[in-house]
């Protein structure tokens, strides 16, 4: 079968380059993009709220946080705790309530049923001509049934009404990025340093804000990062490999760190954008039947 060019309308195959450029047009197929540097939070923005931190604080794991914004987070979750609480104390006297009542019910019908039996052991006198009306209700409301039969207007009786589970809320505060345990007293306070430029500028609006506290360098997304917990310093990884591991020394107060003393900070961005690493954007669409 001979070639043909490109934008050949005459012949007779469908090529892939008239495929792919007909879906493009039409919207169907798949779209694939890298991401741009805006999809990208920067390294010293909350990951609550997404904006530069004015009192950045970070915890153990390396999750970068507004102090403000974080503190926000941790009281609404002990005022829901608090509210949880509270509903699960009111279903457990209600179900201990239920269960009184039911106990007081069926020592009832206990001793509905003996006095019963025990009439029943007396004898009466037979009267073959006189004929006993009958007292047998067909009232669908007698025998106590008016009590469990469904109703519209009461809540608690209507036949959608389900039975909430009774399940103690958890006090545990977790972390919202990492959903782990979260306390404040493990938050960790951390401390930039700015890049000497024209202070007329707002340190928000400068492309090259902070610096490495130990070498100088720019610091920026591609940079990975650490944090040096006594002071709370902000340094490169490679500062950390190439200067602080060798005799596990802090740089600025020459005292002696741990492991757990170099925290490494977690970069990352919006939903799509994975620690920097996935900077693919896919997403499918109805494919084109040629």
């Amino acid at each position: 079968m001979t070639r043909h060019a490109r934008n050949c309308t005459a012949g007779a195959v469908y090529t892939y380059h008239e495929k792919k450029k007909d879906a493009k047009a039409s919207g169907y197929g798949s779209t694939s993009q890298r991401l741009g540097k805006d999809s990208v939070t920067n390294f010293d923005c909350c990951s609550l709220s997404l904006q530069p931190c004015n009192n950045p604080v970070i915890t153990k794991d390396g999750y970068l946080f507004d102090k403000e914004v974080i503190l926000e987070y941790i009281i609404s979750k002990k005022n829901e705790y608090s509210r949880k609480m509270k509903e699960y104390e009111k279903l457990k006297n209600r179900e201990l309530e239920e269960v009184a009542i039911k106990q007081a019910m069926d020592a009832e019908k206990k001793i509905q049923s003996f006095l019963k039996s025990e009439a029943n052991i007396v004898s009466k006198p037979l009267d073959g001509f006189k004929t006993e009306p009958s007292t047998s209700s067909i009232s669908n409301m007698a025998n106590g049934h008016d009590k469990v039969l469904p109703s519209f207007w009461v809540p608690g009786q209507s036949v959608q009404a389900a039975k909430p589970n009774l399940e103690k809320p958890d006090p545990t505060i977790y972390c919202p990025i990492s959903r782990k345990p979260l306390k404040v007293k493990d938050l960790i306070d951390v401390k930039f340093t700015p890049v000497n430029e024209d202070d007329r500028k707002s340190i928000h609006t400068r492309e090259n804000r902070y610096m490495c506290a130990v070498t100088r360098d720019s610091l920026s997304n591609s940079v990975p990062c650490a944090v040096l917990r006594p002071t709370g310093d902000v340094v490169t990884l490679e500062c950390v490999e190439k200067l602080i591991k060798k005799d596990m020394i802090h740089p600025l107060t020459n005292k002696k760190l741990k492991d757990k003393d170099i925290i490494v900070m977690q970069r990352g961005g919006t939903g799509y954008a994975l620690t920097n690493e996935k900077l693919q954007a896919k997403y499918e669409r109805p494919a084109l039947q040629a």
